[in-house]
Formats: structure tokens, sequence, C-alpha cells
């Protein structure tokens, strides 16, 4: 009896697991796209935005975020003692600014002037505005920018940033500002897996 009841589990687990074998004669197709065609990390089933600028910070659906244009930045420019002249060299960082003026045309720069404490307030408020001047004098002389898009403040030594009077202090205190701002827009970029590709490219 015994011998029987186990033939007969086995002949049951056999058939059962016989039945549970499907063969598949046919290529499955994929019913969504999976590729990403701008790469931009987001597939194509899921994407809302095409062409997103590679870089940009995105949403889940592929659509990059915009901020507003708030560019400030320090230009190493140096300046000969109680000079406001600006030699040549310095001309690629001034180019810089011109270019993101002329790529976003609803902007404008505040170019600040900042000296150190060294001499009276007034020599170096005079100083820090012709320095900051001469630096709107070449986006618009050199590179076509439109006077009503510049502002020169000089700021004499209000705006120290460090007040150790050493002569490297000095150095750091002599300083121009460029502040771009405006009511453009631009993609909010950041580091993603392409950039390293185009960095060794």
């Amino acid at each position: 009896m015994r011998y029987f009841i186990l033939l007969f589990v086995m002949t049951l687990t056999t058939a059962c697991s016989m039945n549970d074998i499907i063969v598949q004669d046919q290529v499955t197709k994929q019913k969504f796209d999976l590729s990403d065609q701008d790469r931009d990390g987001v597939i194509v089933a899921r994407e809302r935005c095409v062409g997103t600028l590679t870089g940009s910070d995105i949403d889940n659906y592929g659509c990059g975020a915009i901020k507003n244009i708030a560019e400030r930045q320090e230009l190493k420019i140096l300046f000969a003692n109680n000079s406001y002249y600006i030699e040549p060299q310095y001309y690629p960082q001034i180019e810089k600014i011109a270019i993101m003026l002329k790529q976003y045309p609803s902007t404008s720069v505040v170019i600040e002037g900042h000296t150190s404490n060294k001499g009276s307030y007034e020599l170096n408020l005079a100083l820090s505005q012709n320095r900051a001047t001469a630096v709107t004098d070449v986006l618009r002389d050199t590179y076509g920018i439109d006077q009503s898009r510049l502002k020169a403040i000089g700021y004499s030594f209000d705006r120290l940033i460090d007040t150790s009077g050493t002569p490297q202090a000095e150095t750091v205190n002599r300083r121009v500002i460029a502040e771009v701002t405006g009511e453009d827009t631009a993609s909010d970029l950041k580091w993603n897996i392409y950039t390293v590709d185009e960095e060794v490219e």
C-alpha cells in the first residue's frame, strides 16, 4: 500500500511539473521605449521634455530645472599701484562676462571696484571707481555691450575681506567683482554620467 501511495505521489508531482513548462517560440516585443535619446538619464517611455540640455538638473520626467541669472565672480585683474589701466592680458576674463551678457540679452552687469585700506578713503574711492569704470569701458568699447547694461561702483575700502593688514591682505582686498543679473533664465546644470565623456573629448 505504501508503495502504491508513493508511486501515485511521484506521478502526480511529475505531471504537475510538466504542466508548468511553457515553450516560447516568439520574441517578446518590448511595449515601452527604454532608450534615452537625449541622454538626460530618463527613458523615452517616461520623457515629457525631449531635447533637455545635457547636464541639466532634471525631474523624474526629464524636464530641466531653470534658475534666474545671478552670476557673481571676481575678475583676476592686477592693477599697477595707483593705476586703473587694464593690461590686454586680462581681457579674456572680461570677455567671459561679455559672452554671458550677449547670451542673455535681458541681463546687466554691475562692476564693483574694491581697494585695500592703504591711503586715504577719498583717494581709494576714486581709484576703485576708476578701476570699475575701466572694466565697463572694455565691455562697451571692445566687446560691444550697450552702456545701458553696464554700471560701475567704487567702494574704496568699505568692504575689506581681509583686515589683517598683511601684504597678502592688501592683495586680496584690491579686487574687481562682476555681478550679472537679469530677467533671463538658464538651465540649472549638474554633474552627470556624460560629463566625463565631454571632458575627455
